[in-house]
C-alpha cells in the first residue's frame, strides 16, 4: 500500500490570548495542590490543571509553569496534595492564586509527608510524586494517590468563562 505525504510546512501560529480564550470555554474544577518545600514550610498554589490519568494505578496529574516560585518546592517533594475546593470557598481560591500565598488564618491539618490539607474541601487526593515530565512552559506532575477523601455533600467549585461557578445539580 503506498501513503501519500504531504510536505511539511510550519503549523500556523496561534496566538496565546486566542488560545486562553478557547480553553476557557472548557470549565475546570478548583484545586489548591499543597506540599512542603525544603524548610518544611507550607506552600500552595490554586490549580486548574487537574486531571485523573488513571484507575489501575491510580494516578492524578497537574501542571507548574516553569517561571514559578513553587517549582523548586514541588520539584523536590515526595509528597503532594490535591485540595478540591468547594463552591463556597472562592477566596481560598484567590488568595492562593497570589504570588506567595500563605496559610495564616486558615484552617489545616496534615496528611502524608506533613502536607497541608485545607479545611472544608470537596475532596482531599494525597499523592506520591510519581513522575514528572517537561510540558512547553510548564511541568506535569504525575501523582500516585495513596490517600483520598470526600464529601458528597459538598459541591466544587468550577471555573469557567474567566469566573467562578458553582457545579449545579445535574441535568439527567
Amino acid at each position: 500500500m503506498q501513503r501519500r505525504t504531504e510536505p511539511m510546512t510550519s503549523p500556523p501560529s496561534v496566538d496565546p490570548r486566542e488560545l486562553r480564550n478557547a480553553l476557557g470555554t472548557y470549565p475546570t474544577g478548583v484545586t489548591v495542590v499543597t506540599t512542603l518545600d525544603a524548610n518544611g514550610a507550607f506552600v500552595g498554589l490554586t490549580v486548574n490543571s487537574f486531571s485523573s490519568l488513571s484507575l489501575d494505578p491510580p494516578l492524578v496529574l497537574w501542571s507548574l509553569n516553569v517561571r514559578s516560585p513553587n517549582l523548586a518546592a514541588f520539584d523536590r517533594a515526595p509528597y503532594f496534595a490535591v485540595n478540591v475546593l468547594a463552591e463556597e470557598q472562592v477566596e481560598i481560591s484567590r488568595h492562593f492564586a497570589k504570588r506567595g500565598a500563605r496559610f495564616e488564618r486558615l484552617e489545616v491539618h496534615t496528611g502524608l509527608g506533613g502536607v497541608p490539607l485545607l479545611a472544608g474541601c470537596a475532596a482531599h487526593i494525597q499523592c506520591r510524586t510519581d513522575a514528572r515530565h517537561n510540558g512547553g512552559d510548564h511541568v506535569l506532575f504525575i501523582g500516585r494517590v495513596e490517600r483520598l477523601a470526600y464529601d458528597v455533600a459538598k459541591r466544587p467549585l468550577v471555573f469557567w468563562g474567566g469566573r467562578y461557578h458553582s457545579a449545579g445539580g445535574a441535568l439527567l
